[in-house]
């Protein structure tokens, strides 16, 4: 491993320093000092566990958080913004995680959000002529698919991550920050993000690239940063560093990579706890009939439109145009969301920060959730109750917080995840439909996830997981099924052998 420590020292081809740069969320430090820079023309990677600072960092230098202290130089000028159009009008910009598109606006409002000035005269927008120049910036992407005029609630989540491509790169800005985005892209997506951020770079301008898939991390990147707990550990030379490499700084110790299931052989619990026949979702999936047994962890896989999310949604009653069944071991039929919770069924949600917790509500308020009947003293639900509650699940699941009344919204993805997750284990669901319970998560979270789904399942709770990660799936699963086109594929059953090229030849 070749490191390049950084220092605060300037150099010709610098277009960002950070100085001693500080955040804090109450007595929780999320960045301690850190100091390194950024060079023009190159991807730069930044990586750490959920919660080492890396999004707070990359937040604080596009203008959605205010730095406590420190300063931030941009081709040797001080810099700072104070919101994301500020950050924009200065040079940089940001693509997130999560949707930073907004409902209720149309593509174009979307994409110049705070800068209707360019097409507004004597007070009155222009409403053609934003949709005409939109549109124009889509046919350069090759976007032409998505129309500037129309309402972005009707597009859905990869294509508005498109828009955010473009929301985020059109301007020809210095810095571009990537944060976790691929992670929401089919493999299709991505190529159109690798192509822009390549393009970014031969532009002259620089791409900070936040991503805990070390892998993609080490091939798109020339060098990495790394954080762990706040403070900046190192710089790395990408080519010349391996992902061991990486993991030994983000963790400060090595980490086993045998965090999948080890067991082999063992034999699948014959007794059915839930059921479909002739499931289908219009234009979505197609007759899916399928069964699930007691203490089994069952994937279902496959490239990122074959209707595998919008199965798990079915399946838990929360799909619209769906027709077939589900049911349950005891003959109860699953058709909403209500009756999937009484009869013990949990979901976990691709889309986190939409779907899953309530961003803008404390932890405990999101524990305590779907349990409020058991923290009642009588009428009246227990304060006390719901506290040692909500500290007893969200202490199993290691959540990082500051206490129970911390807001989800200050938390890392990983840490909203294991929220989600302590919900579903208070609750003593019997069965959990989880998916893409890993995306965007570290290792080390995914690790104690890992264990966790083994420990359920050994327990005779079932799990039904979705997946795109191929390894997950064949590294955790008793079985896997193959989504494609909407339609089952293939099964497999749990084996050594099993390989990444059988699960993608029965995808594509």
């Amino acid at each position: 491993m070749s490191t390049s420590k950084e220092n605060v020292m300037t150099d010709n081809n610098e277009v960002l320093r950070a100085a001693n740069i500080c955040k804090s969320f109450g007595v929780t430090k999320a960045c301690k000092d850190i100091s390194f820079s950024l060079s023009k023309g190159e991807i730069h990677g930044l990586i750490g566990e959920n919660g080492s600072g890396k999004s707070t960092f990359a937040s604080m230098l596009c203008g959605v958080y205010r730095k406590d202290s420190g300063t931030f130089y941009l081709d040797e000028n001080e810099y700072e913004a104070h919101t994301q159009v500020e950050a924009n009008e200065k040079g940089v910009s940001i693509i997130v995680q999560e949707l930073g598109t907004l409902n209720g606006l149309t593509v174009a409002q979307n994409i110049f959000l705070g800068k209707e000035d360019e097409f507004t005269k004597y007070g009155i927008l222009s409403q053609k002529k934003l949709n005409d120049t939109v549109n124009k910036i889509l046919n350069r992407y090759g976007f032409d698919f998505i129309n500037a005029a129309t309402m972005i609630d009707n597009y859905d989540y990869e294509t508005r991550k498109l828009v955010e491509i473009v929301k985020a790169t059109h301007f020809d800005p210095k810095i571009v920050v990537v944060d976790e985005t691929t992670t929401a892209l089919s493999q299709d997506g991505r190529d159109i993000l690798y192509k822009q951020i390549k393009k970014i770079k031969e532009e002259g301008n620089t791409v900070v690239f936040i991503s805990h898939d070390l892998e993609e991390v080490l091939e798109m990147t020339d060098r990495i940063s790394v954080f762990r707990d706040g403070v900046y550990v190192d710089t790395v030379i990408s080519s010349e560093s391996s992902e061991d490499d990486l993991k030994l700084l983000m963790v400060g110790r090595e980490i086993d990579k045998k965090y999948y299931r080890t067991d082999y052989g063992e034999s699948i619990n014959e007794e059915v706890v839930l059921k479909t026949r002739d499931l289908s979702v219009k234009d979505k999936i197609f007759n899916i009939d399928l069964e699930v047994c007691k203490g089994e962890i069952l994937g279902i896989g496959g490239l990122s439109d074959c209707g595998m999310h919008d199965l798990a949604k079915a399946l838990f009653g929360a799909a619209y145009d769906a027709s077939g069944e589900v049911f349950i071991a005891n003959g109860n039929k699953i058709n909403s969301i209500p009756e999937a919770i009484k009869n013990n069924i949990a979901y976990t949600s691709k889309d986190r920060d939409n779907e899953s917790v309530i961003l803008n509500s404390s932890i405990k308020d999101n524990i305590c959730l779907l349990s409020l009947e058991h923290l009642r003293n009588r009428i009246v639900v227990s304060k006390r109750k719901e506290n040692e509650f909500a500290k007893k699940f969200s202490e199993q699941m290691s959540v990082k917080m500051q206490n129970v009344n911390q807001f989800v919204s200050g938390l890392s993805g990983g840490n909203k995840q294991k929220v989600v997750l302590a919900r579903w284990l208070g609750k003593d669901s019997d069965i959990l439909i989880l998916d893409s319970p890993t995306r965007g998560i570290d290792i080390k979270v995914k690790a104690d996830i890992y264990s966790l789904m083994d420990e359920l399942r050994k327990r005779g709770k079932t799990i039904i997981m979705i997946s795109e990660e191929i390894l997950e799936l064949i590294g955790m699963c008793d079985r896997i099924l193959i989504l494609k086109n909407g339609k089952i594929s293939r099964e497999f059953l749990r084996n050594e052998e099993l390989a990444e090229h059988d699960l993608i030849h029965a995808m594509i």
